[in-house]
């Protein structure tokens, strides 16, 4: 189903370049925002408006943006206790 979506956005020249280089990722998110949308088939995503589809995308963007953002928050906290563990070692 997500892929139908993400071909959608694919023809209507949405994706950047990264989005294109991370479809996996945005079939992920995008089935996960359809899901929560109550979008369960193609034949549904086929007759969304394209403002409708690009709400569906924007959501996904913004998903993937919280994402990245708490990933690069643990890896900083775990930076930071390697960097105590090294000062209290020495």
């Amino acid at each position: 189903m997500s892929d139908f979506a993400f071909f959608r956005f694919l023809s209507n020249n949405w994706l950047t370049e990264s989005e294109k280089k991370s479809k996996d990722e945005i079939l992920q998110i995008t089935e996960e925002v359809l899901e929560s949308k109550g979008i369960e088939c193609d034949a549904r995503i086929s007759k969304l408006s394209e403002e409708q589809l690009k709400e569906i995308l924007e959501e996904v963007r913004e998903k993937i943006k919280k994402k990245k953002k708490k990933n690069n928050i643990t890896t900083e906290s775990e930076s930071d206790l390697v960097e105590s563990d090294i000062v209290v070692k020495n």
